[in-house]
């Protein structure tokens, strides 16, 4: 069923002039909840992802794709997204990432700046050293936003 939502969703996202980020489809007690995030250079508008949702919506009750009720929500991925993709930590190059990754048999928690993605791995730049994360290694990465303070 998801494949075939993301699917429906790259379409409607291909017609709108925008790109599939990512699809999730969670249990609710009153149903589905399908999340769609789509993405743009220069960010997305609130008429693209309406008009997303409209062609979505209409796609899957013609097809019928999901049981029962469901509710549809289409949105950006927000400043703080997540990266499960290699094209997510693409559009993140420069941009500061926290992550979590396995480093003999323990779990290490990370902040920095992203710097590189290469085809196995990552390059990571902290405040004090430049590390090489495999993407085998990685549990867990997401942007992050950090509101710079005024100095008075």
């Amino acid at each position: 069923m998801l494949e075939k939502i993301e699917k429906l969703a790259h379409d409607a996202c291909q017609q709108v002039g925008v790109a599939l980020y990512d699809v999730q489809l969670k249990n609710a007690s009153k149903g589905k909840i399908v999340l769609i995030y789509i993405t743009k250079i220069d960010g997305v508008t609130i008429a693209e992802c309406q008009e997303v949702s409209r062609i979505i919506n209409m796609e899957l009750d013609a097809e019928d794709l999901i049981p029962g009720r469901y509710f549809l929500e289409v949105s950006s991925p927000g400043l703080e997204r997540e990266l499960k993709l290699k094209k997510h930590y693409v559009s993140a190059i420069n941009e500061k990432i926290k992550l979590t990754y396995s480093q003999q048999d323990k779990n290490v928690h990370i902040r920095g700046t992203l710097k590189e993605v290469l085809p196995k791995h990552i390059k990571l730049e902290t405040l004090t050293e430049e590390l090489i994360i495999p993407f085998s290694d990685i549990k867990k990465a997401k942007t992050y936003f950090e509101l710079k303070k005024k100095r008075k």
